[in-house]
This record gives structure tokens, C-alpha cells and sequence, in this order.
């Protein structure tokens, strides 16, 4: 028994696999055994970047309890971007210390220790600081000391949107600095996941936080990483591994992979899954105009598929195209079904002050998850009588029912002035007011990069020959300025990345709306999947409870369940 709890207290590694069997979990894949050797054998001052959902988290918190393991006398901090994710730290730890035997022998022997999500000690030495301690990274950092400071995910969307916020987050770690008791052994990591290419993180590595960097994926192009990618990934790259190979299958398999891709958009897939935070123009442009579909749209009907191909065959050549060099329009492979009335149509409105700016409206109809857009109207009266009567008439033509209003610009007015209009024209349109309160450069990719990515949006032949010709008036570099296709190419997420966004803001408002509603539809369905689920659980043990038990300790599902009691099979229907 003691040669293990040597052989533990001498490697991590085993420590963590340990740990990892006494909650009957798998065993560490090679990410995480990589990550836990170097948390044992990294610098003074470390980083670790690993792909989101490898589990960086809790192998960090077996590395607590290693170090008490090992030494009861360190005192060690834990700062999260919120104090409720440094308690839940906390709390794991706590656990773990009740529940494993080999680590029992830490807890506190009288009750003067503290035991609280707050702080806690182990059995050690009385001293005014506690074994272990967890805090935000906006909280009372001053008048502590550590050891060992655990920075555990500082930076997220909430508190790095602007660089306003990033600057106040690096001021933080700053002072997380001073906590840092002057002994040769004591340490502070970093481990998180960049959330914007002007992350934190990479202003750390100037100051000697040296990271560790595991992408879910074999690299491209390694120059990017400055060297700092792991060291048994770079081996593997000498040695000829596949690019674009899954580097952790056992934790994300190739098809995994491609799903959080095609959901998140290739700009936070670059960011959270490569922490690629250098972006190529590729990439820092994440709009394409090839991931449109572009084809003439009927005004009330669809078909009820559409099939995207990026098959030279496919690229459009009789429309002008104002996209980066080498992006191009495709026309769709194949339109698949019957067709038949959309499932519904709206009008975004983004409305602006007389001046160099438009009011913009875009008319888009959903059906069967794809999106397919109309027609775009553009006005550079502000919000006057005759740009108001000339959007409902666009309502009326392509029978919109929801006009989506943006309140930011005049605080709800147009709403009103809508509202008078509609009265008077005698339309029966709901009026939707939404409020913008995330930077608008993300707020436009976050939205339109995913169904862009899926191919789902649908875009009007028209919109794209009218747009080209708008602002005929102007000089040509100016007109660019105007199209919607010009902004939606060259947007990134970059502050002021386009000088006149206001066409595309328009239709990334309308494309949220929808995307909003679908994701809403999918939770309402699995609602009813687990309302199915209990009622059916509940029927069978009243009918046969020894059957049931069976079934379930089988993971038998409803519809298997109800095939084996002789029930009919009930299916349920699925949304995008």
C-alpha cells in the first residue's frame, strides 16, 4: 500500500488515473494525460490552451488535490470568471477528498477547520490563509496569498467582448500576480479557451506565461502556434500525421467535429476547437459568398429541399460580385419535392436617422430550416412616411406577417410610427421590437456565419443585381460601401470592420429571428420527448414493473419499450 501511494505522490499521471477509476470514469485520453504532465513538470508560469471539452477543468483540480497530496502545508487559490464556477471547484474538490480512501486522511481533524464552498482546509498546520480558497476574478483578490494560483477560464464572451473589458481583465491578472507567495516552488497557471482573437491569453504568453497549446485537429499550417504547440502533437507532425485528423479521438471523433464546426461557424470553431487566435484573411472573414445559395425565389412558395455544391459547374457568372478574390455565387445542385407555402414570412427593419446611413428592410421566408431571402430595400430619408408606407407595401407583396423592429435608433419610435401606418393601411402585421446589447461586429457573424455554413440561406437572384446597381448616384467607392454583399465579405469582428453595415445588420436580424424561433422548436420537442419518456416509464411499471426494470437496465428506448409491451410505435416528429 505504501510503494502506491508512493508511486502516486511521485507522478500525476497515475495519480489522475487513479483518481479517474474512483469516479468510474474512462481513462484518460493521451490530451489528458499530455495536459497532466505538464501542470507536473510546466514552468513557473504557465498556460494551457486545449480544445473546449477536453476536460482541462477537472484534470486542473486533480492537480489541487495531487498538490496536497503531496505537501498539506500549500495554500492554493482557484479564480474563475464567476465566483459560482470557482465554488463548483471548490465543492468537486471537497467531494473528492470525502470519497476517495487514499485521500481521506486530508480531511481536517476537529471541527475548527473551514469546511465551505468559500475556502476549506485540509489536515494541516493552523494559518491565517485556508488550504484552499476559490474567488472570481472580479472579487476580493487583495490581502490573500497563494502557493499555487489556478486561473481556471477568466476569460469568456461576457467579460472580453470589447477592448475596454480586455484591458480590465488583463488589469486583473495583474493583480492575481501580487497573490503569489516568493517561494522557488510556488506557481500560477493559466488554462482557458481564447473567446476572440484579441484574447488575453495571447498578451500572457509576451509576459512569460508560456503555453501549452492541444488543437482538436492536426494543424494546417503550425506557424501560426509560435512554436508553443504541444510537444507530442509537434512529434506527431514530424512523423507525418494527417492534417485535419482528429488529435484526441478517444474525446472527439472526426464526425464530432464536423457537427460543432457546422454549428458554431468556422470563426469560433478556429477559436475554441484550433485556438488559432492569428486567423488567416480566410478566416478572419468568415462571410463567404460561396456558402449562399443563390436562385430565383418564388414570392409564396418553395420547394422542400435544396441541395448545395461547390461544383465549378455550379458557379455564377452573369451576376456581379463584389466578394474577396477567388469567392464566388453558386447556384444550387439540385431543388428537391413538391412545393408548396412558406412557413412563414417577415420583414427586418433597421432603421436610421437622416444622413449617411440607410434604413434597411429585408423580406425573408422560412420553410423546412432553410431561409430564403426576398428582397433587400434600402432608404436614405431616415424613417419618413413614404419609407415606412414602402415597406408595409413590401409586407403586403410577399404576405409578411411579422415586421421585426430594431429599438435601438430612437427608442422604439418607429415602432410607433409603424403601429399608426398599419392602422390606417388596415394590415393585420405583428410588430416584434428587439433590442441589440452584444457588439455589433460579433452580433452579425455569430448570426449569419452557422447558416451560412449550413448552405441554409437562400438568396433572391434580384437582391444581388439590385444591390450591385444601388446608389447609382455616388462615386464607385462609394457605392461599394452601400452593397450588402460588399459588408457581408468584408465584416469581421474587428471594431468599425465596415463603414456602412446597416443592409447587413438588417439581415442578420432578420436570420436570428428565425434561428431563434427553430432553436426554440427543437426545445419544445425535447420537452415532449422527456414528458413521453416519463409517461411511458410510469405506464410500464404500473403494468409490469419487473419488465420495465429490464428494459431500462437494457437502455432500451420508448419505442422499443413499447414494441416489447406490444404497444403501438409512437413517433415523435423532428425540427431543424
Amino acid at each position: 500500500m505504501n510503494d502506491n501511494l508512493t508511486a502516486l505522490q511521485g507522478d500525476f499521471k497515475l495519480f489522475l488515473q487513479a483518481l479517474w477509476s474512483q469516479l468510474d470514469l474512462p481513462s484518460p485520453t493521451r490530451a489528458q494525460y499530455a495536459i497532466a504532465d505538464y501542470l507536473q513538470s510546466g514552468p513557473k508560469r504557465l498556460q494551457i490552451q486545449a480544445f473546449r471539452g477536453v476536460g482541462k477543468s477537472w484534470i486542473t483540480g486533480a492537480f489541487v488535490l495531487w498538490t496536497l497530496f503531496n505537501n498539506a502545508e500549500k495554500k492554493i487559490m482557484i479564480i474563475s470568471a464567476s465566483k459560482e464556477r470557482a465554488d463548483n471547484m471548490s465543492i468537486f474538490l471537497q467531494k473528492l477528498i470525502i470519497e476517495t480512501p487514499w485521500l481521506k486522511h486530508l480531511q481536517p481533524k476537529s471541527d475548527d477547520g473551514r469546511w465551505s464552498r468559500i475556502s476549506f482546509d485540509v489536515n494541516c498546520s493552523p494559518h491565517q490563509a485556508p488550504s484552499v480558497k476559490s474567488v472570481g476574478i472580479t472579487g476580493q483578490l487583495t490581502g490573500s496569498r497563494a502557493d499555487l494560483m489556478i486561473l481556471d477560464d477568466i476569460e469568456v464572451p461576457g467579460n472580453s467582448m470589447t477592448e475596454l473589458m480586455r484591458e480590465k481583465l488583463l488589469q486583473l491578472c495583474t493583480e492575481a500576480e501580487s497573490i503569489l507567495t516568493p517561494k522557488d516552488d510556488s506557481r500560477i497557471m493559466y488554462l482557458g479557451t481564447p473567446q476572440t482573437t484579441f484574447t488575453v491569453y495571447r498578451k500572457l504568453a509576451e509576459r512569460a506565461y508560456r503555453p501549452f497549446v492541444w488543437p482538436s485537429r492536426y494543424p494546417k499550417d503550425i506557424t501560426q502556434y509560435e512554436g508553443l504547440i504541444a510537444p507530442q502533437l509537434q512529434e506527431d507532425i514530424d512523423e507525418g500525421a494527417e492534417t485535419g485528423t482528429p488529435t484526441d479521438p478517444d474525446r472527439f471523433d472526426d464526425e464530432d467535429l464536423l457537427q460543432r464546426e457546422s454549428a458554431m461557424g468556422r470563426s469560433n470553431f478556429m477559436l475554441q476547437f484550433q485556438l488559432d487566435t492569428s486567423l488567416s484573411d480566410a478566416e478572419k472573414f468568415p462571410l463567404k459568398m460561396a456558402d449562399l445559395v443563390v436562385t430565383a425565389v418564388n414570392p409564396t412558395t418553395a420547394p422542400e429541399n435544396v441541395i448545395w455544391c461547390s461544383d465549378p459547374r455550379n458557379v455564377i457568372k452573369d451576376l456581379p460580385t463584389v466578394g474577396l478574390p477567388g469567392d464566388y455565387f453558386y447556384s444550387p445542385m439540385q431543388l428537391q419535392g413538391e412545393w408548396s407555402e412558406y412557413s412563414e414570412t417577415i420583414c427586418a427593419v433597421d432603421p436610421s436617422g437622416r444622413g449617411s446611413d440607410e434604413t434597411a428592410a429585408c423580406y425573408i421566408s422560412q420553410k423546412n430550416g432553410f431561409l430564403y431571402l426576398h428582397e433587400v430595400r434600402a432608404y436614405r430619408d431616415g424613417y419618413s412616411d413614404n419609407t415606412l408606407l414602402d415597406i408595409l407595401r413590401g409586407c403586403k407583396k410577399y404576405n409578411a406577417t411579422t415586421l421585426v423592429v430594431e429599438t435601438n435608433f430612437g427608442d422604439g419610435i418607429v415602432s410607433e410610427l409603424f403601429k399608426k401606418h398599419i392602422q390606417q393601411t388596415k394590415q393585420r402585421i405583428f410588430i416584434d421590437e428587439v433590442r441589440a446589447n452584444v457588439r455589433k461586429e460579433d452580433r452579425i457573424i455569430d448570426s449569419l456565419e452557422p447558416i451560412l455554413n449550413q448552405h441554409r440561406l437562400i438568396v433572391n437572384r434580384d437582391v444581388i443585381d439590385w444591390d450591385y446597381k444601388s446608389n447609382p448616384d455616388a462615386a464607385p467607392e462609394q457605392r461599394l460601401l452601400y452593397m450588402l454583399f460588399y459588408q457581408m465579405s468584408r465584416m469581421c469582428r474587428m471594431k468599425y470592420a465596415v463603414k456602412h453595415d446597416d443592409r447587413l445588420d438588417c439581415l442578420a436580424m432578420g436570420v436570428k429571428y428565425f434561428t431563434d424561433a427553430l432553436s426554440i422548436s427543437a426545445q419544445e420537442q425535447i420537452n415532449l420527448r422527456k414528458n413521453e419518456e416519463f409517461k411511458d416509464i410510469l405506464e410500464g411499471f404500473l403494468d409490469d414493473p419487473q419488465s420495465m426494470t429490464n428494459h431500462i437496465v437494457l437502455g432500451m428506448d420508448v419505442n422499443q419499450r413499447q414494441q416489447a409491451r406490444g404497444k403501438p410505435n409512437k413517433s415523435t416528429p423532428t425540427y431543424f
